[in-house]
């Protein structure tokens, strides 16, 4: 009850939605496991494919095909009139919780999980509040049966929850909220800054996405952890990758597991011939990217991300990085495994220009003034900002990220207290200095 009203706090109206998708899935999963019949489960699945994939494409991508038909049409010379849009706000985590749902029926279906007859249960496990409006997009396999379970206090997990929440809170303000009005006036005034700028620009917005995203699930993983819950890992130190394909084993891992398991995997993945795995390949990077939002601009950071990728596929390198890097080992492993970092880096922040831009038009005229011709000025924010001191907390917080780097879930295993206790102190100490009341606080993936 708590989850639900949670989430029809902002706007009633959406608890209809949510409704509707809990009490479809919790039925559809009931009918499957009563059916005799490959024919009869087919059907439930479809009931329950068009009715989510129905709603998060009515209010998510309605507009946008209305308006690339129409633009389609003006291109040709036809003028339409009289075009129905909706005029509404888009229901927060309805692309998360969807899916949720959608696995749901997708496990029973290939019989992989029981449906539940708890009502109750299954609907705490849509709607789990921490983890609702933005993810990590669990499994019913993992989650439902945590819930289903009686929990007891352990007060070990309740101390690794609330780190856990100190460490999201300190990504979310002092790197995502500090570094957002800079990266706004960067972008939204792109045109009259060098491309010294404009470098500063993307690199800050890549640290802007990560520490707002990773922020968010680091605090829904530890409340989860005050309600005994243990939810999946959804990043795991992405910007230390070697190449794209470790980047996207550590970068919003329950979605690119969501679309491998139910999309790739199902569509042969890599299991059949080369041009068919690649095309496998093009077809889960696209979705990934219109998944995200209903623009070009997402469509073709999804695509350029693919583009990244088959090279890889081809040469059998994918999954070439399966350890945990240690750039230090050696003076060799420090020259190849940092090169590897910064270009890999380097390709994501690149692909980040078109993620952040508003449309394409602006993303290409954004990397053509960054990278034809380096020009440099010292960048001046209107209100101020000293940037080296935004440089510097940059480069500390990359430094203690690699420290860390072994265990995403608990940032502060050291062994002696007054080390941790300096550390919490200056976490609370920084999230005080930086706070700044006048900036959008808002997570970036509750649009999604």
């Amino acid at each position: 009850m708590a989850s639900y009203i949670f989430y029809g706090w902002w706007d009633y109206r959406f608890l209809s939605l949510i409704l509707f998708s809990t009490i479809v899935d919790y039925f559809v999963g009931l009918k499957m496991a009563e059916s005799k019949n490959v024919k009869s489960k087919r059907m439930y699945l479809w009931i329950s494919l068009a009715s989510n994939l129905g709603l998060l494409g009515f209010f998510k991508y309605y507009n946008f095909f209305v308006d690339s038909f129409v633009n389609a049409f003006t291109f040709f010379g036809y003028q339409i009139e009289n075009v129905w849009t909706l005029n509404i706000i888009l229901p927060v985590g309805i692309s998360f919780y969807t899916f949720q749902t959608l696995s749901y029926s997708l496990d029973i279906y290939k019989g992989k999980l029981n449906p539940t007859k708890d009502f109750i249960s299954f609907s705490t496990f849509v709607a789990f509040f921490p983890q609702l409006v933005a993810g990590p997009i669990e499994r019913a396999t993992h989650l439902l049966p945590q819930i289903e379970l009686p929990r007891k206090f352990c007060g070990e997990q309740q101390r690794e929850g609330i780190k856990l929440m100190l460490w999201g809170l300190f990504k979310k303000v002092v790197i995502a909220d500090s570094l957002a009005p800079i990266v706004d006036d960067i972008f939204m005034n792109s045109a009259g800054y060098p491309s010294s700028t404009l470098i500063l620009g993307a690199i800050f917005f890549g640290f802007q996405i990560y520490g707002d995203f990773s922020g968010y699930s680091d605090i829904a993983i530890g409340t989860a952890k005050l309600f005994g819950v243990e939810l999946m890992s959804n990043f795991k130190f992405p910007y230390f990758s070697r190449d794209i394909g470790e980047f996207w084993r550590r970068w919003h891992i329950s979605l690119s597991t969501w679309f491998r398991d139910y999309l790739y995997i199902p569509l042969g993945g890599s299991r059949t011939s080369k041009p068919k795995a690649v095309r496998n390949i093009f077809i889960i990077f696209l979705v990934s990217g219109f998944w995200h939002g209903a623009n070009w601009t997402f469509i073709f950071w999804g695509l350029f991300h693919a583009f990244l990728f088959v090279p890889l596929f081809y040469a059998k390198a994918n999954r070439r990085y399966l350890d945990t890097p240690d750039v230090f080992e050696s003076f060799k492993s420090f020259a190849l495994a940092g090169g590897r970092i910064v270009k890999t880096f380097f390709l994501v922040t690149l692909g980040w220009v078109f993620f952040r831009s508003k449309d394409l038009s602006t993303a290409f005229d954004y990397l053509n003034n960054m990278l034809l011709g380096f020009t440099y000025e010292p960048y001046m924010h209107p209100r101020g900002y000293r940037i080296v001191d935004y440089i510097i907390l940059l480069i500390a917080f990359i430094v203690f990220e690699y420290v860390i780097r072994r265990d995403e879930r608990n940032p502060f295993r050291f062994q002696n207290r007054y080390i941790r206790f300096f550390i919490y102190a200056s976490l609370v100490f920084l999230m005080l200095l930086f706070y700044d009341d006048g900036v959008d606080r808002s997570f970036i993936y509750f649009q999604f």
